[in-house]
């Protein structure tokens, strides 16, 4: 049997102003799978460690996932599967789009590289969906792709990378609560004022050019969500005292990681992102609601090939 083992990092989705439709990769958080061919065909989860997820292929993101793969590729051979599961399910942080794009970049790797990444995007938007109930790719892509990526369409995917400050660290918190993404955006409005789609996408605009140029005080000024954050925000307890304690203290910005309930802060160099996650700290520890913190480099490779 041969089988190919992968590092499956956390992505942060939405990055404040680019709902649905930015991203980027982590570097020291994330999900290990083990994809092996084996005779008898057919797709099947054999392990999930870490935390407890369906182990039946068509319940499983990471199954279904696989599923379209093999579906479109038809190999004489079948698919066993192993998940080490670290990013909690819920966290905000791409732990469904880890499993999904972890898997895929895993069977194409195994068997020959079939598959460029916009069609293994595809594949695994059909897993996410398992998740959010819809098919998006703002975790998705900077998993696959590494460092920042815009969606620039979902049906037919394309996807956009865009270059990365070399300075640039992010600062994560996660409270040991759970969101799920579809109930995160069951709270969202069906419409929205044009007054502040317009600044919305200014703002999106701003900060796609700030990246290419190394712009930090422009990121610092396009990392502004107002068509999102005033309903997610709610979700999510002592939301505003991070917002303020870490925008005070020096971030370039903060904002809700994906749907949340994890927070994330951008920042210039990593002494300030250590001095942004103690002041996170600071402000979880007297609330009594359990939490983890995360300090990252942008992930330029995303998912990695650990053996094969």
């Amino acid at each position: 049997m041969k089988e190919v083992k992968v590092f499956a990092p956390a992505t942060v989705a939405n990055v404040a102003c680019g709902f649905d439709v930015l991203g980027f990769c982590l570097d020291t958080i994330g999900d290990e799978m083990v994809v092996r061919q084996v005779v008898k065909k057919g797709v099947v989860i054999t392990k999930c460690m870490g935390y407890v997820l369906p182990m039946a292929t068509e319940q499983n993101v990471a199954g279904v996932a696989a599923q379209a793969f093999v579906n479109d590729f038809d190999p004489e051979l079948g698919i066993e599967i192993e998940i080490y599961k670290y990013i909690k399910p819920g966290s905000g942080i791409g732990s469904s789009a880890a499993s999904a794009a972890g898997v895929v970049v895993a069977l194409n790797e195994l068997l020959g590289k079939p598959y460029n990444r916009e069609q293994l995007t595809t594949f695994a938007m059909k897993g996410e969906a398992v998740a959010s109930k819809c098919e998006h790719a703002d975790n998705l892509a900077p998993a696959i792709y590494g460092g920042f990526t815009l969606v620039k369409s979902c049906h037919p995917v394309k996807v956009l990378e865009i270059p990365t400050p070399a300075d640039l660290f992010a600062t994560i918190i996660h409270p040991q609560i759970e969101i799920k993404t579809a109930d995160s955006r069951a709270v969202l409005p069906k419409k929205i004022p044009l007054d502040l789609a317009i600044e919305q996408w200014a703002n999106l605009g701003s900060l796609i050019h700030a990246l290419h140029t190394s712009n930090y005080d422009l990121i610092a000024d396009s990392l502004n969500d107002v068509v999102i954050e005033p309903y997610r925000s709610t979700l999510i307890p002592h939301y505003k005292e991070v917002k303020t304690a870490v925008l005070h203290t020096g971030a370039l910005g903060c904002g809700i990681s994906g749907s949340g309930p994890s927070i994330f802060a951008l920042c210039k160099g990593k002494k300030m992102a250590l001095e942004i996650e103690q002041k996170m700290i600071d402000v979880y520890i007297p609330t009594g609601i359990d939490f983890e913190t995360h300090v990252s480099g942008i992930n330029h490779q995303g998912i990695k090939i650990l053996n094969s």
